[in-house]
């Protein structure tokens, strides 16, 4: 195992910023999880950190050592693609052996390495087929037991499920958390999918445009975001955001026809300023509170829990959870929420707080 220190890290190519002075603290052991949309920078930054691309400043250091200047042979660490790149002629014992071999360790001890590190993933019975004839999910499986048996000190995955249907998604994602609680290294994850990254995350790092908007844990990215931004990704369906205006000496905020009390907010705010009300859909089905008045679009029924799509007086369109009644097209709906469950934002898309 291995603790991993991103520090100050900067990339370019040719005018285009992709990393912009980058600093991420991974704890030995801990499972931290790179998150944000194509195109913010996240799997240059893991591939910085194997080695696969040279950055333009900063450091990267792996335990004690430096290896910022290190080919991605010398940093002992494994990493898991989008893609399998399995060798096709060669079976699933042959396609995890293979590090080994190249290693030059002995035939006996890698085939007790081979053994239990499917023992360790539950392919065993796939050994000795080639990956033509295996699912997309036992491919992946493979890919991960070949990271596996290097014992590196680090792991390295890129958006490694991406490829996979939905239901396979959800079964390997599980399987990696159970890996990580049974093996406990350092592991490092790349994603653009908030799902992926709330179930299997120890720590977040929220990244867009090269830069990293928030870190925390998945709870703390979900109650406390600093910005509109981290609000807007993290959770599904995403954040309602609605124009209000401050009232009442900065007691209040009136968002439409509805009357918000802000006095639970140490920051002071004056009258008349425009600031952003975010209000997650779960919240918006409390039995008393602020109320807003919702023309019905459309409901999405997920077994116990629909999702209720519509308009406010004021044209903006909301999304909101219903756990007992399933409102339908053309119905008008009263939601409820409790002021302290309402985030506030500044005109830059800053938290107030």
């Amino acid at each position: 195992m291995a603790q991993l220190s991103i520090r100050s890290v900067s990339k370019s190519y040719g005018a285009v910023q992709v990393l912009d002075d980058v600093s991420v603290e991974v704890e030995e052991g801990s499972f931290v999880v790179l998150l944000g949309p194509s195109g913010c920078g996240k799997s240059t930054l893991l591939h910085a950190v194997a080695g696969l691309n040279p950055i333009d400043s900063g450091s990267i250091v792996i335990g004690d050592r430096n290896v910022t200047n290190l080919p991605a042979r010398e940093r002992d660490v494994a990493m898991v693609f989008q893609s399998y790149a399995l060798y096709p002629t060669m079976t699933v014992a042959q396609n995890i052996a293979f590090p080994l071999k190249m290693r030059g360790l002995d035939r006996r001890t890698s085939d007790e390495k081979v053994a239990g590190v499917a023992r360790l993933l539950q392919i065993e019975p796939l050994l000795s087929r080639l990956p033509r004839e295996l699912s997309g999910g036992q491919r992946q499986r493979v890919a991960i037991g070949r990271a596996l048996v290097r014992d590196p000190r680090l792991f390295l995955f890129d958006e490694p499920l991406s490829n996979l249907d939905a239901a396979l998604r959800t079964e390997l994602r599980a399987e990696i958390k159970r890996l990580h609680q049974s093996i406990r290294r350092t592991m490092v994850y790349v994603t653009h999918d908030q799902t992926e990254a709330l179930t299997l995350a120890d720590k977040i790092v929220v990244l867009k445009a090269g830069k990293i908007e928030q870190t925390g844990t998945p709870l703390s990215l979900y109650d406390d975001p600093d910005n509109v931004f981290v609000a807007g990704f993290i959770g599904t369906p995403r954040m309602n955001f609605l124009k209000a205006t401050v009232v009442d000496d900065g007691k209040a905020l009136t968002a439409g026809e509805a009357r918000v009390d802000i006095t639970h907010l140490k920051a002071r705010l004056d009258n008349g300023r425009t600031v952003t009300l975010g209000i997650r859909p779960e919240h918006l089905d409390e039995k008393e509170g602020v109320t807003l008045s919702l023309a019905v679009d459309v409901t999405e029924r997920l077994g116990s829990t629909s999702y209720v799509h519509g308009a406010l007086p004021s044209g903006e369109t909301v999304v909101a959870e219903r756990r007992e009644d399933q409102p339908r097209f053309g119905e008008t709906i009263t939601l409820r929420f409790q002021p302290t469950r309402a985030r506030i934002f500044d005109a830059e898309g800053n938290r107030i707080r």
